[in-house]
């Protein structure tokens, strides 16, 4: 006899097994809150002539008050309506001067109470510093974004014009290369009031799409328009003026407004390139799709020269080296007054197509009569110019598919000539990465190759090697094609050039840490002796001394199919393996792809860096007690032909497998005791993981998507469609098989999510999905909280949940 079920049991147990509690937020075991609440770091920009650096200090992390305030979701930008600009939630509080040859620091007078400095640029004569201030609302209830200036020998500084500014991109202002004035993206004054958001539908939104377009690709998107009014609102907000500001405060308008999105002087200073959206507008791709006009303007605003007026992108053909068609990476020579430099494909911007010579690079110099001439026939992609002089500029280009890279020399004032190789490597390949050229500002301001005596350049690179990454400067010849080692970092330290302090390289600005050492900056002359050459600049404390004697250990070990893996143990402070056994561990990590066993198998990382233990990854347990084994080596290896995908799932769990098997060999993890998590794609291979394994415990997922066919057109580096490889979307979807997910998995999930791919649906269905089937999961929403977490409450939540989770599940996990 055949049962009949009941509709209603049904639809009440559906409710009844996904309530929705709001809670309070909640504060993690002192400890833990003392992790966050360390003081950071300034950070710190060296002047033009490299003799002076300014410091920005940080504040503590803000409140969720700030960051939930109002905030526009418009063509895949985050925008702040009460002040025009980037909603953004870290600034600067304060600004020094240090002086590099004494290391004396002095306060800089005249600042604005509750400094919220955004973004500081050094005039390119070095005598003064502009900065954006976001001030908070005044006596008439306004926010803006206000243009200040420190005058750098009185150390003072004032507010350069009450106008506010307005901008979606960037920093908003542009020094001129005389240094005697800024171009500045305003407000308009004749701008008026955001339209009204009547709520009230005019009529229904409407996409259409036909016949003979191809197969084109288009990622998920968040944040994009959605109708008309949502249109006219995003137009309101991108429409700016620019203006000409100069150190007096006057200002002279520069044209009429327009949606303009960069700004770029020419080295001459005489013209500017912009580029400015215009309609039609698009519901499924973000601003940087959507039409827009590149033009070179005189400085009263009249256009001079139109270059291109690209057509509305609404996805590119399959593959990552995929790009549109027509004039992009548009530039100026910054070693000449007024040339325009920009890719075209020659192969429809199609990976798929065979072509010779995929990428054209043009030159076209003012007054752009005539035809552009050809600098470069490039047989991949177009990836970055650095300009010399007239007979020396380097082409990098690149294709990601193979992870082929070349570097070109140029001769930019001889278009005709042949180009000369310079390198060529595989970007995976990190021992053998030659570095890339040094370069030090011009007196107007643009970075510019150093080039010595015999046609040399500098390079400076990672130094990744079998004993961990060892940073270094070299000096190159690009006639002999010899280079000459100045500098490397050595054990037991991690020292990282940061500037160049001389065009020989003799002199540079480093920062320097050891395990115990927080980074601190160091002038090194290494013309002196060995051990003369040191000199200190700043002394900032250990952030967090509880957990100074933290010990670090660099490890290596074997996957079951040979590949070498590399991970960073660590272990809390006076733990000692024999007296103490076995401890509960916190395992961190984030796939990547390779396309060669070799290259996957290289040692990632530096035993000698400091033990930051930053509150967004896995470190913070170590206060708790746990050990961990963070930045384990999870590649996914795709040799010749093959997709790393295919074989997805069996290498990641193999090489999980061998992480355990390694840290149980060596005493310092209870085998019994291990959890997983990571952020994004490491929540992602967290739910895998858990479904395909029974290593783990428990796992943290934080902000991750696990319904592949919700990215249907690609994800990381898969450039495969749904459609084209079903069995991969399907296999690697942990929602596919949360039937099999045995252990408890707690998913953190910004509400605002921003990051293409990881919809906050994503989580809520994957909960939905655990609990429904009858597994142990639990869902923690962040309110107004993006991919990455910003405010202190939720921050300090986030550690509350990971760490009772933890707790509950592996230090006190029932054999």
């Amino acid at each position: 006899m055949r049962t009949r079920l009941s509709l209603l049991p049904l639809a009440l147990s559906l409710f009844a097994a996904f309530p929705h509690a709001q809670a309070q937020y909640q504060m993690p075991p002192p400890a833990l809150q003392a992790i966050v609440d360390a003081p950071r770091a300034p950070t710190l920009s060296v002047s033009p002539r490299r003799d002076l650096a300014v410091m920005i200090e940080l504040p503590a992390l803000p409140s969720i008050a700030e960051v939930a305030q109002p905030e526009l979701k418009l063509a895949g930008m985050r925008i702040n309506p009460r002040t025009y600009s980037p909603s953004r939630f870290v600034f600067g509080s304060n600004i020094k001067m240090l002086d590099i040859a004494t290391a004396k620091q002095t306060d800089v007078k005249g600042l604005p109470a509750g400094l919220r400095l955004a973004d500081a640029i050094w005039s390119p004569d070095q005598r003064h510093i502009a900065f954006t201030h976001v001030a908070l609302a005044d006596k008439e209830g306004a926010s803006k974004v206000e243009l200040w200036l420190v005058d750098v020998a009185a150390r003072s500084a004032k507010r350069l014009t009450t106008q506010p500014m307005s901008y979606l991109n960037g920093e908003g202002f542009r020094w001129m290369p005389d240094s005697k004035s800024l171009l500045v993206q305003m407000k308009p004054a004749s701008l008026g009031k955001a339209p009204p958001a009547t709520g009230v539908p005019t009529g229904p939104s409407i996409q259409e799409t036909g016949k003979g377009s191809g197969t084109r690709q288009l990622r998920t998107y968040q944040d994009l328009l959605r109708n008309e009014s949502d249109a006219k609102l995003f137009e309101h907000y991108a429409t700016t003026q620019l203006a000409l500001v100069d150190l007096a405060g006057k200002v002279r308008n520069v044209g009429t407004p327009d949606m303009f999105m960069d700004m770029d002087v020419a080295p001459g200073g005489k013209l500017v390139l912009t580029r400015a959206m215009q309609r039609p507008f698009s519901y499924i791709v973000p601003a940087w799709d959507f039409p827009h006009r590149f033009e070179v303007r005189d400085l009263s605003g009249k256009v001079v020269h139109k270059l291109a007026d690209n057509p509305l992108v609404e996805g590119l053909p399959p593959g990552n080296d995929a790009v549109p068609t027509g004039v992009r990476s548009v530039s100026w020579r910054s070693d000449a007054p007024a040339t325009l430099v920009w890719a075209e494909a020659q192969d429809g911007g199609d990976p798929a197509a065979k072509a010779d010579v995929r990428d054209t690079v043009f030159m076209h110099a003012a007054p752009f009569a005539g035809k552009p001439d050809t600098l470069a026939r490039l047989g991949t992609r177009y990836q970055r110019a650095t300009w010399g002089t007239g007979d020396t500029a380097l082409i990098t280009e690149g294709w990601y598919k193979t992870r082929a890279t070349k570097m070109w020399r140029v001769a930019p004032d001889k278009p005709g000539s042949a180009p000369e190789q310079v390198f060529a490597y595989s970007s995976e390949d990190r021992y053998n990465n030659p570095g890339l050229p040094a370069t030090r500002p011009d007196a107007a301001g643009n970075p510019r190759l150093v080039l010595g005596p015999d046609q040399t350049v500098l390079l400076r690179g990672a130094g990744a090697s079998p004993e961990g990454d060892r940073p270094f400067l070299d000096r190159y010849s690009l006639v002999t094609k010899k280079k000459e080692r100045l500098f490397q970092s050595s054990a037991p330290y991690y020292e990282n050039l940061v500037a160049l302090l001389s065009d020989d390289g003799t002199r540079v600005l480093t920062t320097r840490e050891s395990p115990t050492e927080r980074p601190n900056y160091y002038v090194r002359d290494l013309a002196k002796a060995a051990d003369a050459q040191l000199m200190t600049l700043t002394s900032f404390p250990h952030p967090t001394p509880q957990l100074k004697d933290v010990k670090k250990e660099q490890i290596r070990y074997k996957r079951a199919d040979g590949v070498e893996l590399t991970a960073t143990l660590l272990l809390p402070p006076n733990y000692e393996p024999q007296r103490d056994g076995p401890l509960p561990m916190l395992m961190w990590a984030y796939p990547q792809e390779f396309k060669s066993a070799s290259a996957a198998s290289q040692t990632t990382g530096s035993p000698y860096r400091f033990n930051a233990i930053s509150f967004q990854g896995p470190a913070p347990m170590l206060a708790m007690g746990y050990a961990v084994l963070d930045n384990l080596s999870m590649p996914i290896v795709g040799a010749g032909d093959a997709e790393p995908n295919d074989t997805y799932l069996p290498q990641l769990v193999s090489s999980a497998q061998a992480a355990v098997d390694e840290v149980v060999r060596r005493g310092v993890a209870d085998r019994d005791r291990i959890a997983v998590g990571g952020h994004s794609y490491g929540a992602f291979m967290t739910g895998n993981l858990l479904a395909h394994s029974r290593l783990f415990k428990a796992g943290v997922a934080r902000s991750g998507a696990y319904n592949r066919t919700l990215t249907p057109f690609g994800f990381q580096s898969e450039d495969r469609q749904y459609w084209k490889a079903p069995n991969v979307y399907q296999t690697m979807s942990p929602f596919n098989s949360a039937d099999k997910i045995k252990d408890a998995l707690l998913l953190i999930h910004g509400e605002q999510d921003n990051n293409s791919g990881t919809f906050p649906m994503q989580s809520e269905r994957m909960f939905q999905a655990v609990k429904g089937l009858g597994g142990t999961a639990r869902l923690v929403m962040l309110p107004n909280e993006s991919h990455g977490y910003r405010a202190r409450e939720s921050i300090m939540h986030m550690l509350y949940e990971t760490n009772a989770w933890l707790d509950k599940y592996v230090k006190n996990a029932r054999p």
